[in-house]
């Protein structure tokens, strides 16, 4: 059974158009970017703006994710750079940079880290990433291939090393295939309503959201089981919300 999907706002920023990753931050607010320009945009809930800054030290090739790493001395944002279309990347590229003091969200910040990641047996098209909590390690879920492969890197190794191999951890098969009423409907993009665009995982990493041009999956990981178990069984689906370029999925802070 679908949930009442509640529109809470607006993405007030116009340059704001084409999102393709969000992150809860602290103090209530949401990292956003597109998948061009060099920009971060903080909203609040309701999608005010907040502030825009630039990432010095990144490029953009395709931006298509973001996650938050909490630490004691201070959270870690990733940008991941990492989209693909055509296959032909040998690596993409991960940013570390430190998450802004509340309030300060107009001056520019700095790439503190950056890593090369190369998937095993060549170059994927990936647009979905989330921190695990769990294992403390990022995972990556690939688009194009049927089914989705699952990927994972160390966030200690991907912070000590300029250059780092995935792994492959898990085949996830659980995406609704397209239907006739999908192909009919969208002659264009029909195929693709079951290719994941976005991915996050629950603060306490318990669940995973992934979001497709057609539904949102949330997949449940049971306390004693790993990621790799627990994306094999079937996720409760969500069709909606209605879109045909949903590319952007996250948790609240809260995790609700």
């Amino acid at each position: 059974e679908s949930p009442d999907f509640v529109i809470t706002g607006t993405l007030e920023h116009p340059a704001l158009d084409e999102a393709s990753g969000i992150q809860a931050g602290a103090n209530g607010v949401f990292y956003l970017h597109n998948d061009e320009r060099r920009d971060v945009f903080v909203t609040d809930a309701t999608g005010r703006h907040l502030g825009t800054f630039k990432l010095d030290g990144a490029r953009n090739k395709d931006w298509e994710d973001i996650t938050r790493i909490p630490r004691e001395d201070g959270a870690l944002i990733i940008i991941a750079d990492i989209g693909d279309n055509d296959s032909k990347r040998k690596t993409v590229q991960l940013y570390f940079f430190e998450e802004p003091p509340a309030g300060e969200y107009g001056r520019e910040r700095e790439v503190i880290h950056k890593v090369k990641v190369r998937y095993p047996g060549g170059p994927r098209d990936v647009e979905s990433l989330a921190w695990d909590p769990a294992s403390n390690r990022i995972l990556f879920l690939s688009k194009r291939d049927k089914p989705p492969r699952l990927y994972a890197v160390a966030v200690e190794e991907a912070l000590a090393r300029d250059e780092v191999d995935a792994e492959v951890i898990a085949e996830v098969p659980g995406f609704r295939p397209p239907s006739r009423e999908d192909l009919l409907n969208h002659p264009r993009r029909g195929w693709w309503v079951s290719q994941p665009t976005g991915m996050d995982i629950s603060p306490d990493g318990r669940k995973a959201a992934v979001i497709t041009y057609r539904s949102l999956y949330v997949f449940h990981r049971d306390e004693d089981e790993s990621w790799t178990q627990a994306f094999q069984r079937p996720p409760v689906e969500y069709v909606g919300p209605p879109g045909l370029h949903d590319e952007a999925v996250g948790f609240s802070a809260d995790g609700k």
